[in-house]
């Protein structure tokens, strides 16, 4: 099949690969000096300063198409379309001076949905990883046409005086001409989270949710969904020997059920622990892996996951069917069960909660956690943080749209949403002690397994939430977190700032959302029945 690269702007000089194998990509990788074999197999690649992704220099194209519909903001800076074009004509001279690899996949495991995507790499490297990403479609290529086109190329470095951009890096997108634009970074990140982002736009209007979560199904055909932001245990409680993964990280929700984006999965492994993660850790020393920033041993070749001398965001690639317990097809049911993560470091917060729909909805928007003292200068006490449907970069719409699509499934499919603190009980980070984790899978899997559904609760005074009264295995005392504090008017003080700051951010929402949710949410003792949101 002849590949036509001039609607992308490309009128390449020298050699294409397209659609190389995982083998082939490696050999290349290998031979061009992108990146070196280690003693098990993986390919150990280095992105230079971009360690992770680069969120101020990612744009979108504002034109009449996407004036409206996006949310525009810090996480959606706007350019015009003059800009995109420039730097696209850049772009592409660059590309046509190299070698290019070009891999022809799809997101989105069912075929109702899924989007077809090209990518135009002058890396072999990036080209695996986007075969590892995506959904290779070496059986059914016959006709394939793009839906969405990237041209990555990190050996441009864009000028912010000609290109209009903030650093030699760019992440550009165009919704209307279905392209993304990425140069001056190596690091692959930005090629997977372009797609997740365009799906997030485009899927809405066929009704179907795009969720930055994991999710995986048990025995009796029960899905269950995870959201959480990094260092909240997703990956972790996600990956249960006694459930089948769907997938670690991007999916949709559709009138069939669930179906993830994606063909593989990018795993943090700083400090990976064999026993903790023995799946993962396997991954990290097998071929076709590829593994970024991680330490190696240039005599033998052995890598160290501890080692973050590279960065401490060292991630490993690799496609899911190097998986044994993968659900076949990479869709599940309607989820039984929906659990949002949140690592409360002000230790306020019940281990787990049961939500209504309204208040699903609300801390679906509001995508809470918490960083800990020490984990980055100046954060002297713990830092609530809040990423509107956990994973506001990727969510190119209003958050009041995904959470209407997701209060109108949880209600049509009867889902238990529940919230579960991986954080800190009897105090505060530094003074409490972290949840147990035994704790939190005890309390987990009660929850998937229904065990919660005929048990008693009450009410949390001040997030509203209703904790469990007694859970077979777990303390009393833990299930009400006021009761794990010595201090009780230290606890009430600690729940009363957390609730402000959760109504602080919420705020940003009011005018889009229902008095409902608005008032689904934690309200201090100061302010109860205080609202200020249009009726």
């Amino acid at each position: 099949m002849t590949l036509d690269l001039a609607k992308a702007g490309l009128e390449p000089t020298k050699t294409i690969y397209r659609n190389l194998s995982s083998t082939a990509l490696v050999e290349h990788a290998v031979h061009r000096k992108e990146g070196i074999l280690s003693d098990g197999g993986a390919l150990v690649t280095r992105t230079g300063q971009y360690t992770g992704r680069s969120p101020n220099d990612k744009f979108t194209v504002l034109d009449a198409g996407t004036e409206n519909k996006i949310w525009w903001g810090k996480e959606h800076r706007s350019i015009t379309p003059d800009v995109f074009m420039r730097l696209r004509a850049r772009v592409c001279a660059h590309l046509d001076g190299q070698e290019l690899y070009v891999q022809d996949c799809c997101a989105g495991h069912n075929k109702d949905y899924r989007m077809n995507v090209r990518v135009v790499a002058e890396r072999a490297w990036h080209s695996l990883f986007a075969r590892n990403m995506f959904i290779p479609l070496d059986d059914e290529l016959e006709g394939f046409e793009p839906e969405f086109t990237i041209l990555h190329a990190p050996g441009f470095k864009a000028d912010p005086t000609t290109d209009g951009t903030n650093s030699e890096a760019a992440i550009f997108v165009d919704y209307t001409r279905k392209e993304v634009v990425i140069c001056g970074t190596e690091y692959a990140g930005e090629i997977k989270k372009s797609i997740f982002t365009a799906l997030n736009y485009l899927l809405p209007n066929a009704g179907v949710l795009g969720m930055h979560c994991s999710a995986n199904i048990g025995p009796e055909n029960d899905s269950a969904l995870f959201f959480g932001l990094s260092g909240t245990g997703k990956t972790t409680l996600s990956a249960d020997p006694s459930r089948q993964l769907i997938g670690d990280d991007e999916h949709g929700w559709c009138d069939d059920g669930i179906f993830n984006f994606e063909g593989g999965c990018y795993a943090k492994v700083i400090r990976l622990d064999a026993d903790a993660e023995p799946i993962i850790y396997g991954l990290t020393k097998r071929f076709g892996t590829v593994l970024e920033n991680v330490a190696i041993d240039d005599q033998t070749r052995a890598i160290d996951l501890d080692d973050n001398t590279y960065a401490e965001n060292t991630r490993a690639s690799y496609a899911l069917d190097k998986l044994d317990n993968v659900a076949p097809g990479g869709c599940g049911s309607h989820p039984h069960n929906i659990v949002f993560l949140t690592c409360d470091a002000f230790g306020v917060m019940p281990p787990i909660a049961k939500l209504t729909r309204e208040q699903a909805m609300y801390h679906f928007m509001s995508g809470y956690t918490a960083k800990v003292a020490g984990t980055e200068r100046g954060i002297n006490e713990p830092k609530a943080v809040f990423s509107a449907c956990f994973g506001a970069p990727f969510m190119a719409r209003h958050p009041a749209i995904y959470a209407e699509l997701l209060g109108q499934k949880v209600d049509e499919h009867k889902v238990n949403c529940w919230l579960v603190n991986t954080g800190w009980t009897g105090g505060a980070y530094g003074e409490g002690s972290r949840m147990k984790i035994e704790w939190t899978r005890t309390l987990l899997n009660a929850a998937l397994e229904g065990k919660l559904n005929d048990c008693d609760f009450k009410q949390h005074p001040i997030f509203k939430v209703d904790m469990p009264v007694a859970v077979e295995g777990i303390p009393a005392e833990v299930l009400d977190p006021r009761q794990t504090w010595a201090d009780k008017a230290a606890y009430d003080r600690s729940a009363d700032k957390l609730a402000d700051l959760f109504a602080e951010n919420f705020a940003q929402f009011e005018e889009l959302t229902s008095k409902a949710i608005c008032m689904a949410g934690p309200v201090s003792s100061a302010k109860a029945n205080v609202y200020h949101a249009p009726a």
